[in-house]
């Protein structure tokens, strides 16, 4: 037992001298290895996912490395790890970066769906119900305000207050009042099936 607890003990002590020493606020001054490798810019004869060679300037390569998606800066989440902390190491090194899934970010797109209005003043929403959806909830859009639901983002609105939030700035509103044509807008039914669990 006692040999068990100085184990874990000189683990924890071994763990929090790591992370002092691989921290941002390490006092000593350390060269960091770049991460893309300069054999990236010869032209290789495999051909990539675009059907050309496999070719790629080291700066194209580290925009890349670092961007956390093409559509969002940084990160959006205390939890989240930066994808430049992420993708470093002689893992990433001789990588084309432009063929590495780089999704976009869902806080981005969520806001470009347009405003579901209704005429209750209490909507329910289930994100399209089946697999792909989420646990229904029940949004209260008495107040003349855009409404979200907090599992998708969805907004919802009442129709009565179409004529104030159509007055306000677009600069005080998060999601567009009507569509506008976007690629990333969903329509406002994507239920195929009548059934409670049917799938979107």
């Amino acid at each position: 037992m006692l040999a068990r607890t100085l184990r874990a003990r000189s683990a924890a002590r071994g763990l929090s001298f790591f992370r002092a020493y691989s921290t941002p606020n390490d006092p000593v001054k350390r060269d960091v290895p770049q991460t893309v490798s300069e054999t990236n810019a010869t032209p290789t004869s495999s051909e990539g996912s675009f059907d050309k060679v496999l070719q790629e300037s080291v700066a194209k390569a580290e925009e890349f490395r670092t961007a956390q998606a093409p559509n969002y800066k940084g990160t959006w989440s205390t939890s989240q790890q930066a994808r430049a902390v992420a993708m470093q190491g002689p893992r990433f090194e001789q990588t084309i970066m432009e063929d590495q899934p780089r999704p976009y970010a869902a806080i981005d797109l969520i806001h470009k769906q347009p405003v579901r209005w209704t005429h209750d003043r209490v909507v329910s929403c289930d994100g399209g119900g089946g697999p792909l959806g989420h646990p229904r909830i029940f949004i209260n859009v008495d107040k003349p305000q855009i409404c979200a639901c907090t599992y998708c983002g969805l907004p919802f609105a009442h129709e009565h207050h179409r004529a104030h939030l159509e007055a306000l700035p677009e600069s005080q509103l998060s999601y567009p009042l009507a569509p506008k044509g976007d690629p990333a807008e969903v329509d406002v039914s994507q239920r195929i099936t009548n059934e409670p669990l049917g799938q979107r």
